[in-house]
């Protein structure tokens, strides 16, 4: 079966979504209001609009708007997909979509990749590759949908992973959502002192790159995911102040080790 690809809203996922799936030969039709970008993705796909009956005969539809709207937009392609259209959403949150039976095929995922930058001219066709996709499939999904999505996936050259999704929600706060908060923080407490914000250099670079993520997206992770960040940042004040205790030179050589051993030469995750 050739599916016939649709995605909604072209930043960074939805721009790079594109990129990687056209040039794997899939057929693509993609909605976004932005019309540069409209103007802009026509190099990759005739079929790209502001109307989304553009979607209509879509096999599988990748739904990258922002989070506070894609609830909004799962109920509109209930006028739109038919009982067979697999439509799969890249939130950084998983339990809010999965509430709700839907009359096509829904699948939640969520991609594990980004950068600071946002909007489709920061999208690129490798955003992908290496990287981790969680999907979270509702009790009683078809082993078949499942593979059917996992196959296009896979043509980003991204690795799935499958998840529950309170624990995804729980697991991204530790590793996404509360680094942010911390990396933001970082940046305001530094704020009013000139000297430091003069000799700051690439350790606080690299340390505080999350405070540059795209704003509409730090806050509805911080809004929609309180909850867990909140248990995640108590975990991380009592792991600190262990920390200051006097096993700090054992501690810490466990913790380069355990990070050392993480990533590969290329920054690939490689954890099972």
């Amino acid at each position: 079966m050739t599916e016939k690809i649709g995605i909604i809203s072209l930043g960074l996922i939805g721009g790079s979504i594109l990129k990687s799936l056209s040039a794997a030969g899939y057929e693509i039709c993609a909605v976004t209001r932005n019309k540069q970008a409209v103007q802009a993705a026509k190099a990759y796909t005739p079929y790209v609009s502001d109307d989304m009956s553009t979607l209509q005969g879509c096999n599988v539809i990748f739904v990258c708007s922002p989070m506070s709207k894609t609830l909004e937009i799962l109920d509109f392609l209930e006028n739109i997909a038919d009982k067979d259209t697999i439509v799969a959403d890249v939130c950084s949150l998983k339990s809010f979509v999965m509430q709700k039976k839907r009359p096509y095929v829904f699948i939640g995922t969520h991609p594990m990749a980004g950068t600071e930058h946002s909007g489709f001219d920061a999208s690129f066709a490798d955003l992908f590759k290496g990287a981790k996709w969680v999907i979270t499939p509702p009790d009683g999904t078809e082993q078949t949908q499942i593979e059917r999505l996992v196959k296009i996936i896979e043509k980003t050259g991204a690795k799935t992973i499958t998840a529950d999704a309170e624990e995804h929600d729980k697991a991204v706060a530790l590793i996404s959502h509360m680094p942010m908060l911390v990396a933001q923080a970082i940046v305001k407490t530094a704020m009013p002192d000139t000297l430091a914000v003069k000799l700051a250099s690439s350790g606080f670079r690299d340390t505080t790159r999350l405070a540059l993520s795209n704003t509409q997206m730090a806050q509805d992770m911080v809004k929609m995911n309180s909850k867990n960040i909140s248990e995640a940042l108590i975990s991380l004040m009592e792991n600190a102040r262990t920390l200051l205790g006097d096993e700090y030179l054992k501690e810490i050589t466990d913790i380069k080790n355990f990070r050392a051993g993480m990533y590969d030469e290329n920054g690939i995750n490689i954890s099972d």
